[in-house]
C-alpha cells in the first residue's frame, strides 16, 4: 500500500510537524511498509471526496509476480495505491454458497485479487486520487508483472480431466449439480410416438443499465460509523455485509439509495470493486468515490443466460406429452457471485422446465462450471427464459412432428385452471394459475386463425411469416424458504411506518427502493387507498436503512407483492388509530366515522366532520385538550412476509408475429403480445409498461445481445459499438392483456409483474422464426441470439 500527500497544503504541514493550516495537530503518522509497496501519510489528510479507480487484468487468468505502484504514488494528487493484501487488513473475504442448493462450492473471493487473477476486468491494484482523471492518469502507471496461466473458457470441457482446475483447493471446476428423477421418465419414453430432441444454446449477456454501478463511502472516525451512497436493489442486504466483512457491528453502518437508473438483477450483488471502496474509505477515513464507466461495465456488471440446454421431449399422436428430459450446463465464471450464489439460475431451469404443463415424467440433470469469464450471477427473469424457450421451443417441435397446431397441442396438455393447487414433477407449488384462460384471451386478442390465413396466402408470394407462441410461469413474492433457508441474510418480509405529521400528511417508510420501475408510485397508491387520502398527501421515504423499516428490497418482482401488503396493512392500522382520535374529538363512536379524501366524515352521510390537519394539530400541540388517558398515536408500523411456497406464481402466454428476409436472414418483427395474471392489478399503467420492458429484454437476447469470448477467455465486444442493444426502432407494437387471478396469501392479492416480458419474449421469437423458415426445409434454430448468419445458414443461403 502507498499512502501520499494530496495536496500543497498536505505537504506543508509535513514540514511543519506541529502545524497544520495554522492550527495545531499531532505530528502525521508516518509508517514504512514491506519493501516494494512505499510509505503512506495518515491523520493529516483533508476532509475532501477522493476517487478509486481500479487497475484490471488484461488476462483471463494469470498469476500475479509483483505490482509497482511507485510511479502510480508519485503522479499529481494521488493520495493512495492499494494491493490486494492491503485490504485485508480490515475486510474479509466471501464465499458465495447457500447451504441449502447442496454440494454448492466456491472459493474465497477478495476485494482485489490476491495472488491470481480469475477474468479479465479482475480488479488487481486500486489508485486513489482527487479526481477520477488523476487516479486514470496514475493507474496507466502501474506496472504488474503477470504470469499467463492457462485459461478455461468452454463450459464443454471445463469438466475434462484434462482441463485445468481453477480453484485446485476445490477438487475440480464443478461448482454445483442438480439432479430431478420423478415420475417415471422411461415409460414415459416408452409411450411416446415420436422423441423429439433438440440441444438449445443461450447466448452470454448482461444488463446495459441506464446507470452504471456506483458507490461513495464515507467512515467517520469520531462515530466510528459507516455511510454508504450505493445505487444497489437491497439496502438492508448491503448494510449487512459491510458489516460483516469489515467487522463492525449492524447499527454502525448507514446505507442511503437513491433513485437508481435501472438495476435488472444487476445491482443486486455484493462486488468485489464496491467491497473494495468501503474498505478504503474506512482506511483513509474519507469519504471515497467508485463510479463504473460503461467499459468496466461491460467486464464487471454480472453477466447472465450462457447455458447450453440438451432436451427431449416425448409425444403421442393425440398431442399427449409424455415425458421432458433435460441436461443444463452453465458457466459462471471463477466464482460464485456473493451473497446469492451463481447457482441460482441453473437451479430456477430444474425448477420450471415442463412445470405448468400436466406431465408426471420429468428427469433434469443441472451442471454449474466455474470458467474464466466475468462472473455469472441472477439477472431479470432468473432462469425464465432458459426454461420456457427450452420447454416451448420442444412443444413446437412435438406439434410439428406429429402435424398438430401449435395452439391444440398447449391446450391438451396445460394444467387446467381448476386443477390447482397443483405441484410440479421438480417439486414447485402452484397456488393458482389461469393458463387455459390467458391461451385463450391471447388467441382471441391476435386473431389468431386470420394470421395464419394470412401467413399461407404470403407464402405463396415468397415472404416468410412466422408465428410463435410461449407459455411460461414467473416466480414472484419469494417467501423464506428462497434466501433465508440457505443461511443468507436476505429477508424476505418488508415493512412499512406510516406516520401523520403536524400538518396532516402522510409519510411511508419502506425496507424497497426505486430503480426506475415505478414502486414509489405503487406504494403511494396503495397507502393512500388504505389510509384515505389523495395521492398527493402522500410521502414516501424509501432507501435508507436508518429511517425505513428492514426489508429486503427490490428483487424478485416482490417490491408490490409484499412491500404493498406492508403499506395496505400499514394505512388500515395508522387510518383505525385517526378515526379512534377523531371520535374522541367528536364525541362519537369510531365506527359512525370514516376517512375520505383526507377529510373525517360521518360513515353514513358523508358529512365533513373535521380535516386531517385538524386532527393532526391536536395530536401534535394540544394533547392536553383530550381525555386524560388518551393517547394519539399517528405512527403505525406493519409487516408482511408470504407464506406461500416458495413463490407466488404468476402465469402467462406470449405471441410474436414477425417476417425472415431469406436473402438477408433479418427478422423484422411486426406484432408482439403478452397476456399476463399477476393477480390484483394496482396500477394498470405501470403493470403494462413493466412487461413491455421485459419484453424489449427477451427480444434483445433473441435477436442482439450476446457477450463474444475468445478461446483464451478475452471479450470481444465489450463496448457499445459492438454489442448490440435493442433500439425503438426495432421494437414492434406490443399488445398487453391480463387475467387476474388474486393470491389468496395476501389481502391484496397482488403478485409480481417485472419479470414476465422477459420470461416468455425469447422463445416466442425463436418459434416464430423456426416456423417461419419450416416451408423451406431450414435446420431449427435453437442458438441465441439469432443472428443474419445463422438465419442463412439454417437455410443453406451461405
Amino acid at each position: 500500500m502507498t499512502i501520499t500527500p494530496d495536496s500543497p497544503s498536505v505537504l506543508t504541514a509535513l514540514d511543519r510537524p506541529n502545524s497544520y493550516i495554522g492550527r495545531s495537530v499531532p505530528r502525521p503518522n508516518l509508517r514504512r511498509l514491506t519493501e516494494g509497496r512505499g510509505s503512506y501519510v495518515s491523520d493529516t489528510v483533508l476532509p475532501r471526496m477522493l476517487h478509486v479507480v481500479f487497475v484490471r487484468s488484461p488476462h483471463a487468468h494469470a498469476r500475479i509476480r509483483a505490482i509497482d505502484t511507485l510511479a502510480a504514488s508519485k503522479a499529481p494528487g494521488v493520495v493512495a495505491a492499494f494491493v490486494g493484501a492491503d485490504l485485508t487488513e480490515v475486510m474479509s473475504p466471501w464465499v458465495g454458497v447457500l447451504t441449502h442448493l447442496k454440494g454448492l462450492k466456491s472459493a474465497p473471493q477478495y476485494p482485489l485479487a490476491m495472488e491470481r487473477a480469475c477474468w479479465q476486468g479482475e480488479a488487481v491494484c486500486a489508485i486513489v486520487a482527487r479526481t477520477r482523471a488523476l487516479a486514470e492518469d496514475a493507474a496507466a502507471l502501474v506496472d504488474v508483472d503477470y504470469e499467463e496461466l492457462p485459461a478455461v473458457a468452454d463450459a464443454e470441457t471445463a469438466l475434462d480431466p484434462q482441463t485445468p482446475v481453477i480453484h485446485p483447493e476445490l477438487g475440480d471446476n464443478l461448482t454445483f449439480e442438480r439432479r430431478v428423477n420423478a415420475g417415471d421418465p422411461d415409460q414415459g419414453m416408452r409411450d411416446a410416438a415420436e422423441i423429439v430432441e433438440a440441444t438449445f444454446v443461450f447466448g452470454r449477456h448482461t444488463g446495459v443499465c441506464n446507470e452504471a454501478r456506483a458507490i461513495v463511502a464515507d467512515w467517520n472516525a469520531a462515530e466510528q460509523r459507516l455511510t454508504v451512497y450505493q445505487g444497489t436493489q437491497a439496502p438492508h442486504m448491503m448494510q449487512n455485509l459491510f458489516a460483516k466483512h469489515l467487522g463492525i457491528a449492524e447499527q454502525q453502518v448507514r446505507v442511503i439509495t437513491k433513485d437508481v437508473g435501472g438495476s435488472f438483477g444487476v445491482k443486486v450483488h455484493a462486488y468485489a470493486d464496491e467491497m473494495a471502496t468501503v474498505a478504503i474509505a474506512k482506511l483513509l477515513r474519507r469519504p471515497v468515490k467508485f463510479v463504473a464507466d460503461r467499459l468496466e461495465s461491460f467486464l464487471t456488471d454480472i453477466h447472465a443466460r450462457d447455458h447450453r440446454v440438451h432436451g427431449k421431449i416425448g409425444v403421442k399422436k393425440d398431442g399427449t406429452i409424455t415425458v421432458f428430459e433435460i441436461d443444463d450446463l452453465t458457466g459462471i465464471g471463477p466464482y460464485s457471485v456473493y451473497p446469492r450464489t451463481s447457482g441460482i439460475e441453473a437451479n430456477q431451469v430444474v425448477n420450471l422446465t415442463g412445470s405448468w404443463y400436466r406431465c408426471p415424467n420429468y428427469r433434469a440433470l443441472a451442471r454449474v462450471v466455474f470458467q474464466n469469464k466475468n462472473v455469472m450471477c441472477q439477472y431479470r427473469a432468473v432462469g425464465h427464459p432458459i426454461a420456457t424457450a427450452v420447454t416451448e421451443g420442444l412443444v413446437d417441435l412435438a406439434a410439428a412432428r406429429i402435424g398438430m397446431d401449435p395452439v391444440e397441442i398447449r391446450r391438451r396438455n396445460l394444467i387446467p385452471d381448476d386443477g390447482y393447487p397443483a405441484t410440479a414433477p421438480s417439486g414447485i407449488k402452484f397456488e393458482k394459475l389461469s393458463q387455459e384462460a390467458a391461451l385463450q384471451k391471447i388467441v382471441t386478442m391476435m386473431r389468431y386463425d386470420d394470421l395464419r390465413a394470412e401467413q399461407e396466402r404470403l407464402r405463396k408470394q415468397g415472404v416468410y411469416r412466422g408465428i410463435g407462441m410461449t407459455t411460461f410461469v414467473e416466480v414472484t413474492n419469494p417467501s423464506p424458504t428462497f434466501y433465508g433457508i440457505g443461511g443468507a441474510r436476505i429477508s424476505a418480509q418488508d415493512g412499512v411506518t406510516m406516520r401523520l405529521d403536524g400538518a396532516g400528511t402522510v409519510f411511508c417508510h419502506t425496507g424497497v427502493s426505486e430503480q426506475g420501475q415505478g414502486t414509489e408510485a405503487v406504494i403511494a397508491q396503495v397507502a393512500a387507498s388504505a389510509f384515505g387520502v389523495p395521492i398527493s398527501s402522500v410521502r414516501v421515504i424509501m432507501g435508507d436503512t436508518d429511517n425505513t423499516p428492514y426489508g429486503g428490497g427490490t428483487w424478485a418482482s416482490r417490491a408490490a407483492g409484499i412491500a404493498g401488503e406492508a403499506a395496505w396493512q400499514a394505512g388500515k392500522a395508522l387510518r383505525a388509530n385517526v378515526l379512534a382520535l377523531a371520535a374522541t374529538i367528536l364525541q362519537a363512536q369510531p365506527q359512525s366515522l370514516d376517512l375520505r379524501d383526507g377529510i373525517v366524515v360521518d360513515a353514513a352521510s358523508s358529512r365533513e366532520r373535521m380535516g386531517l390537519d385538524e386532527i393532526a394539530r391536536i395530536a401534535h400541540f394540544r394533547p392536553d385538550t383530550l381525555p386524560p388517558g388518551f393517547q394519539p398515536e399517528l405512527v403505525a408500523t406493519r409487516h408482511y412476509v408470504p407464506r406461500a411456497w416458495p413463490f407466488a406464481f404468476t402465469n402467462g402466454v406470449q405471441a410474436s408475429y414477425l417476417e425472415v428476409d431469406v436473402d438477408t436472414g433479418f427478422v423484422k418483427l411486426l406484432r408482439h403480445w403478452c397476456v399476463e395474471d399477476c393477480g390484483t392489478i394496482i396500477n394498470p399503467l405501470l403493470v403494462d409498461e413493466q412487461v413491455r420492458g421485459g419484453i424489449v429484454q427477451g427480444i434483445g437476447a433473441a435477436l442482439y445481445e450476446h457477450c463474444v469470448y475468445d478461446e483464451r477467455g478475452q471479450l470481444l465486444n465489450g463496448n457499445m459499438a459492438d454489442y448490440l442493444v435493442p433500439m425503438a426502432s426495432e421494437m414492434p407494437d406490443m399488445d398487453i392483456g391480463h387475467v387476474v387471478t388474486p393470491t389468496a396469501d395476501s389481502e391484496l392479492g397482488a403478485k409480481g409483474a417485472g419479470e414476465a416480458g422477459t420470461a416468455g419474449a425469447p422463445g416466442a421469437v425463436m418459434n416464430a422464426i423456426n416456423d417461419a423458415l419450416r416451408p423451406l426445409g431450414a435446420k431449427t434454430l435453437t442458438e441465441m441470439p439469432f443472428t443474419p448468419g445463422l438465419i442463412l445458414r439454417a437455410i443453406g443461403r451461405i
